[in-house]
Parts: structure tokens; C-alpha cells; sequence
């Protein structure tokens, strides 16, 4: 009976944890924030139409004024190219004075809408060619998707709601214009002119309380989109703080060659105090060194069994002090200089050292 192997971690690709500060951080470079585009659209369109009610008669004058210069002053020009070019120079710039106003508030619009979303951000990872974008499978998965039907939805809703509204206004105006024939032109541009500009703030209102529940919505999906795998939030803890089998065998290397230079020391201590078998302590007295004698090596068991075997074979002599052997070892590191509290026991034991080596 053959046996079918299966590997468990495909069980566990579920993502069911919140993203992590990290994970956040770099969705965030790659420009996927949970951003509506409704809201952006709503308060450019609102500050557009706003900007019109209280600039848009110094506009329509200006357009005015433009039309009926050309059709006094220009008409009368001879057609010549410098006179062609005259005319489109100052054409451009009337039009220009017209456009760019309504094109400067429609960019600070946009600029604070995406603010309050998103905060500041630039990047240009989402300018970057990838293949992916244009693979027609997953092209035709985006069509097809539940976010896709979520998208189209909302527009169909959107144009709804705004066709209501624009006929909402013009239903209230109804009286107004059918008494359009009993007004100048003039009168009837100014009455379409205001009445254009009052459905567009009141649809820019609607898809701005309509854009409320797709920024919900669209911080929900982000926060599901970027949620990560407990094997995601393991790998990414194991890459910032490193794999704790490699640190392990780090740390393992660096006690090590810390052994092997703290044994170096050995052969040049005063004297090895000992337990006299569990404990190793070699001291050493130099004073131009410091002004108390330094535990230059320390150890338990095995170690304090190798500093023993090196003081013996470089001729370093041991000393038993059960005591003073152990209370060195757990109060002072290594390199560091005797408290004042052991001068007197060490002074003794060093006074025992060099009276035993005078006599040799």
C-alpha cells in the first residue's frame, strides 16, 4: 500500500495573524496603503465647484472678455503670421489665467485629501514595469474577482446617487427654467452657470458621505491583504534577529576564543587559588599595572580543572582557600581588580606565594 507523504507546513500558509510593524512598514514603501480614491475625488470636486462660487463670475468674465475682444479687435487684423502668433500668445495666456487657478486648487485638493489618508509618502515602486500587471490569467482573475463585482457595485450606486441628486436640483428649479424663454442670453448662461455649479456641490457632498463607507471598507481589505502566516511572522523575526541556531553556534565561538585568551592569561598569574577542586581563580599582582591584584582566569569544574593543569605545567603555583576561592569567583569578573574587602586574605595568600618561591 503505497503512502501518501504530505509536508504539514501547507497547513499553516493560512493567514490568520495582523501584519507586523515591519511588514506594514514595507507594504507602505511599495505604495500599497489603504487609501479610498472616493475621498479624493469628493473634496477635489468639492473645492473645485467652491472655488467657482466664489471666483466663477471673474472667470465667466474673463471668458467674456475674450470673446468679444477677438470679435472686435482681432477680426480687424490683417492675416499675417506675426499677427497669427500675437493672437494665439495672448489667447494662451487669457486661457491660461482661467485654467490654472481651477488646476492649482484641484492638485492642493488632492494633495491633503491623500494626506489625511496616508500621511506623506513617496515612492515609485508602483511606476516600476512588472510582468505581472500584464499577465492576461491573472488579468482576467482581477476582472472576475469578488473585489472586481465589490468595485463595480459602488460605481453603479455612485452613478445612482449622483443622478438623483442632479435631479434633485434641477426638479427645484423647474419653475426657473421653464421661464428661460422669457430671459437674455445672458441671463440664461448666468442660470446655467449657478445651477451647474450647485449640482456639482451637492453631488461632490453625496460621494463625499458616500465615500466614508469605501474608506472603511478599503482599510479592511488592506488590513486583510497584508496579514500574515504564523511561518511569515516566524520568518521575519528569524531574519531580523537572526537564526538562533547561527547565533547560538556565535555566541558558542566567541565563549570560546574568550577561554582561550582568558587561559593565555594563565601562565603569567601570581598564584592559582582553588576550591580546591571546583573552583579556579589565578590572580596576578603587577603594580604598574593597577594598585590591586586582577583575577586574570576563573572557571568551575572542567574549567577551573584546565587552569589548574596549565598552572601546573608553567609552574604557577596553587594555593587551597575553599572560601576565598569561591566568594572571588562570584564577586569579581574577570580583569577586573580585587574589592578592598579580599585585600587582606589575598595579601596573605601572595605574601605565601613569594615567600615560598625566595626560598626555592
Amino acid at each position: 500500500m503505497e503512502l501518501l507523504r504530505l509536508d504539514l507546513q501547507f497547513f499553516n500558509q493560512e493567514k490568520t495573524e495582523k501584519a507586523t510593524p515591519k511588514k506594514r512598514q514595507d507594504s507602505r514603501k511599495k505604495g500599497q496603503v489603504a487609501k479610498s480614491q472616493d475621498v479624493n475625488t469628493s473634496i477635489m470636486l468639492f473645492s473645485i465647484f467652491m472655488f467657482l462660487i466664489v471666483f466663477g463670475s471673474y472667470m465667466g468674465e474673463t471668458l467674456t472678455g475674450m470673446y468679444t475682444y477677438s470679435f472686435t479687435e482681432f477680426i480687424h487684423w490683417d492675416l499675417t503670421i506675426k499677427n497669427l502668433e500675437s493672437v494665439l500668445f495672448q489667447m494662451t495666456i487669457e486661457g491660461v489665467k482661467v485654467v490654472f487657478p481651477i488646476m492649482a486648487v484641484a492638485m492642493v485638493a488632492a494633495f491633503l485629501a491623500n494626506y489625511m489618508q496616508i500621511g506623506f509618502l513617496f515612492t515609485t515602486e508602483t511606476l516600476k514595469f512588472d510582468l505581472k500587471k500584464v499577465d492576461p490569467i491573472k488579468g482576467f482573475k482581477r476582472i472576475f474577482s469578488a473585489r472586481a463585482l465589490v468595485e463595480f457595485l459602488k460605481s453603479m450606486f455612485k452613478i445612482l446617487a449622483i443622478g438623483a441628486v442632479c435631479l434633485a436640483v434641477i426638479w427645484l428649479n423647474k419653475d426657473d427654467i421653464m421661464l428661460l424663454s422669457m430671459k437674455s442670453v445672458n441671463e440664461s448662461i448666468i442660470f446655467f452657470g449657478e445651477l451647474t455649479i450647485y449640482m456639482g456641490v451637492a453631488s461632490s457632498l453625496i460621494l463625499m458621505f458616500l465615500s466614508i463607507p469605501d474608506y472603511l471598507y478599503q482599510r479592511y481589505d488592506h488590513e486583510k491583504n497584508i496579514k500574515m502566516s504564523k511561518q511569515d511572522v516566524k520568518d521575519e523575526h528569524k531574519n531580523i534577529e537572526g537564526d538562533p541556531l547561527i547565533k547560538s553556534r556565535i555566541k558558542e565561538r566567541q565563549r570560546q576564543m574568550a577561554q582561550q585568551r582568558m587561559m593565555s592569561e594563565v601562565p603569567q598569574a601570581d598564584v592559582v587559588i582553588t576550591n580546591p577542586t571546583h573552583y579556579a581563580i589565578a590572580v596576578k599582582y603587577d603594580e604598574n599595572r593597577s594598585d590591586a591584584p586582577i583575577v586574570v582566569a576563573k572557571g568551575v569544574d572542567y574549567v577551573a580543572y584546565k587552569i589548574r593543569e596549565i598552572a601546573k605545567s608553567n609552574e604557577v603555583m596553587l594555593v587551597e582557600n575553599k572560601w576565598l576561592a569561591r566568594s572571588l569567583y562570584q564577586a569579581v569578573d574577570l580583569n577586573e581588580e580585587i574589592p578592598e574587602d579580599f585585600f587582606q586574605a589575598v595579601a596573605e595568600v601572595l605574601a605565601y606565594v613569594y615567600s615560598v618561591q625566595r626560598k626555592v
